[in-house]
């Protein structure tokens, strides 16, 4: 089957026809750019946190930093793999317990990067709440 070229309405060339829009016809080209859309799309973003959460992760990001200049050691003080500057604050409580216990300074522990790496990766909850590394309520 010969598909004819024809005259586009938009462009006035002899090209492939697209579309017909009220009798008039129009190449690829015309259609998706001389035409203008039917609709708009109106994209509405949704905030991924609450105003509540954020206000609470602005007070946490205040006393976090005031716990790490008053305690500047890491206090896990892991054999072989500490390295004595606290950078992290491990939560004692977690799970679902730890929003209730998220703004409240004594659940908190200093502790080094590889401390709070090795105590998530690698510890027993059992193993971690022997070591004080870890409340249940």
């Amino acid at each position: 089957m010969v598909v004819k070229k024809k005259i586009c309405n938009g462009c006035k060339e002899e090209k492939l026809i697209y579309k017909c829009i009220d009798g008039k016809k129009y190449c690829k080209y015309c259609t998706y750019i001389l035409i203008p859309p039917k609709q708009t799309v109106t994209k509405t973003f949704i905030n991924r946190v609450s105003d509540k959460k954020k206000q609470k992760d602005i007070e946490y990001s205040k006393l976090r930093k005031l716990y790490l200049e008053s305690h500047p050691f890491c206090e896990a003080k892991l054999p072989g793999i500490c390295t004595a500057e606290a950078t992290d604050i491990h939560h004692l409580y977690s799970g679902k317990n730890r929003s209730k216990y998220y703004l409240q300074v004594d659940t908190y522990k200093a502790v080094c990067r590889n401390c709070h790496n090795y105590i998530h990766d690698h510890l027993s909850i059992e193993d971690a709440i022997e070591m004080g590394l870890k409340l249940i309520e």
